[in-house]
């Protein structure tokens, strides 16, 4: 195993500073020179060293301000995971369905312990995002992604769980990014309305196993697809149709 450079070195290092100090995002941290005292390296070192902590948000470089521990947010996670499943599909092997397993697994085993005591404010957003969802599959013949999004996020709210959002976020963010790299597949919006009207109503009765069994189901039209052409870049949701919409795409989830 390569040893260490030194800016790699001091990247460890100003991490361990960080949580030393007990130092948040905005925090201010030592200056250039201050960090090469601290760490006897010389400039080149501390400037490599900061950049490559800048790129994935531990630290943020303001210009003739400082140095700042950065957002620490997981843009750079999903970008990751985005690159790492265009690369797999430019290659012909099924780097978005394996996106999209980690996302079910996350996802079917977190609802159980939403439905368990979900608040009313909660349903009642989610009840509406499914509205929304009949009245544009209605329109448009389409569900929004932004939508779709909205109520995967909503869903979770009340496990008050930040880097959980972050993270469900991250998979949204990087599965966005290959579906504009590769061909969206087909969903028709009637059956992802009543998907998501299903795992409302389990929710709402608190019946995590009936949950986890309708978060599943609504996997399992994405992972079929994606299982029959790995080299697609299929199964997202907001896809015209072509075949005439019922006037309502289902009885209301209210």
């Amino acid at each position: 195993m390569a040893r260490p450079t030194m800016a790699q070195d001091i990247e460890r290092r100003v991490k361990e500073l960080i949580l030393d100090r007990a130092l948040g995002p905005g925090d201010p941290l030592p200056t250039e020179p201050e960090l090469m005292e601290l760490f006897a390296a010389g400039r080149v070192s501390v400037r490599e060293a900061l950049k490559a902590l800048q790129a994935v948000n531990v630290v943020e470089i303001r210009r003739g301000f400082g140095t700042f521990v950065g957002s620490l947010s997981l843009s750079p996670f999903a970008e990751g995971l985005a690159f790492r499943a265009v690369v797999r599909h430019g290659r012909g092997e099924p780097g978005l369905l394996e996106l999209m397993k980690v996302r079910e697994a996350l996802e079917t085993g977190l609802v159980g312990a939403v439905s368990a005591g979900i608040p009313a404010e909660d349903l009642a957003v989610l009840r509406s995002l499914v509205a929304t969802m009949e009245a544009e599959a209605a329109r448009d013949g389409r569900v929004a992604r932004s939508t779709d999004r909205a109520f995967h996020l909503a869903l979770y709210a009340s496990l008050d769980n930040h880097l959980l959002s972050e993270v469900l976020d991250a998979f949204w963010a990087a599965m966005d990014r290959v579906r504009t790299s590769t061909d969206d597949g087909h969903q028709d919006p009637v059956t992802t309305c009543r998907q998501h009207h299903e795992i409302v109503v389990a929710v709402a009765a608190g019946d995590g196993a009936l949950a986890a069994t309708a978060m599943r189901a609504h996997f399992d039209g994405i992972r079929s697809r994606l299982e029959r052409s790995p080299d697609t870049g299929g199964g997202g949701y907001g896809v015209t149709v072509t075949e005439r919409l019922p006037d309502a795409c289902l009885p209301s989830a209210r």
